[in-house]
């Protein structure tokens, strides 16, 4: 699969990155990992802390994939509502999801300060914009539901934001302790730490086949040599739908600039993360370099042409969006563009776990608007699954839970 076009910003960040060799001879282990970007690095660096003899395997290069195109936004709040989490899920199910992914972000900045490359880590708030005036209701219902259960955010009223900010909106929820990160040097930096502790890391290491033999699965690459594993975890992003599709993924192209390098960000305070009430929607940050990042405007195709055709008009339209928000900033342009497929899911929130037909495989899907986030979540559930046999999370991102049917979600 094609996954992504144009010109990338994050790998200039780290222009040497580490290498890895290639699978040259039939090996063993107890735990296949299939997949180098962000998931699987998260599970393989969760899986170092235990005895098992991990093997992690890329068929492109390390962050090779849709990771390099990741925006490296870290939230809690998703694209699913915490009111629609509940009303989908019941108040426990849906609350729980929300907790886990502040727990995840929580845990995440604890992994980033223990690794050894700099990952441009940094908390700050989110501000959640009424795209209309029409979506002020829900979100300030969205905002006392949040605080009424010990999130911490505030709701800004039209006149609040226009007095900080350079723009107005109707209304807003400000997220306090979201984060950003560089996804391309976290993904790395994970994985070489991961390595220090004995995983064994193999890139241009395509699998192409796999067969189940006694208590062993044997796992074929392009090369022609063998992995015999206990236990494999796929964690190869939106490629999975060619391994086993799922009815209830949907998979489109989305859309990113990253300006020049700028000196302030008047009408900006704190450099906040922002997104918005409209679907689909456009989300900005800042870099550590002091860029802009602005994503978004996505279309409902994969199909590369498509999508390569339209990246020159879409890069137009996100800087004509920067632009309008922030006018006091001159001469704005896009140095870097790019296109890149993007995963979501009939009920909003990611898969995990296991799938008929694959005995002893666990897949990691962390599709939707969130996917460090979640990809963090699925290491400490998969890892759970592997060690326990079970996790008593795992229930909530099953890949055949009822609320995947579309017509299931429709009625609800």
């Amino acid at each position: 699969m094609d996954l992504h076009t144009g010109v990338l910003y994050w790998p200039q960040t780290l222009p040497a990155p580490p290498a890895y060799p290639s699978l040259q001879e039939d090996i063993e282990c107890d735990i296949l990992v299939i997949g180098g970007g962000e998931a699987g690095a998260l599970i393989s660096h969760e899986l170092m802390k235990f005895r098992f003899n991990t093997v992690l395997v890329e068929k492109r290069t390390i962050s090779g994939g849709i990771s390099r195109a990741n925006t490296g936004i870290l939230q809690y709040a998703n694209d699913l509502h915490l009111n629609a989490c509940i009303d989908t899920l019941g108040e426990q199910k849906g609350l729980r999801i929300y907790q886990l992914c502040r727990q995840a972000l929580d845990e995440l900045e604890g992994i980033i300060a223990g690794l050894d490359l700099d990952c441009e880590f940094q908390r700050r708030s989110s501000l959640y914009l009424a795209s209309s005036h029409s979506d002020v209701p829900e979100l300030r219902q969205e905002f006392h539901t949040l605080q009424d259960n010990g999130f911490d955010v505030t709701y800004l009223e039209k006149g609040q934001i226009a007095a900080s900010f350079s723009f107005s909106k109707p209304g807003a929820i400000c997220y306090k302790n979201d984060a950003e990160v560089n996804p391309f040097r976290l993904t790395h930096a994970l994985i070489h730490q991961a390595r220090q502790h004995g995983i064994r890391v193999y890139e241009y290491t395509e699998v192409i086949s796999h067969t189940s033999e006694q208590d062993r699965l044997v796992f074929k690459t392009k090369q022609q040599h063998q992995i015999k594993a206990r236990f494999a975890v796929f964690a190869t992003g939106y490629e999975t739908q060619s391994i086993k599709r799922n009815p209830g993924a949907v998979l489109s192209s989305s859309f990113a600039i990253a300006t020049q390098p700028l000196k302030e960000f008047p009408g900006w305070p704190g450099r906040c993360l922002i997104w918005e009430t409209a679907r689909p929607y456009l989300f900005i940050r800042t870099t550590a370099d002091n860029r802009i990042i602005a994503g978004g405007l996505d279309e409902a195709t994969v199909n590369t042409a498509e999508r390569d055709a339209k990246l020159e008009g879409k890069k137009n339209s996100l800087l004509h969006e920067v632009r309008q928000l922030f006018p006091g900033i001159p001469d704005l342009q896009a140095e870097y563009y790019w296109a890149a497929t993007f995963g979501s899911t009939h009920d909003g929130l990611p898969m995990f776990g296991v799938q008929e037909g694959f005995p002893n495989c666990y897949f990691i899907t962390g599709y939707c608007g969130n996917g460090t986030v979640y990809n963090r979540v699925a290491a400490k559930i998969i890892s759970g699954m592997l060690i326990h046999g079970s996790h008593p999370d795992a229930e909530l991102f099953r890949f055949d839970r009822r609320t995947l049917t579309p017509s299931v979600n429709e009625k609800e």
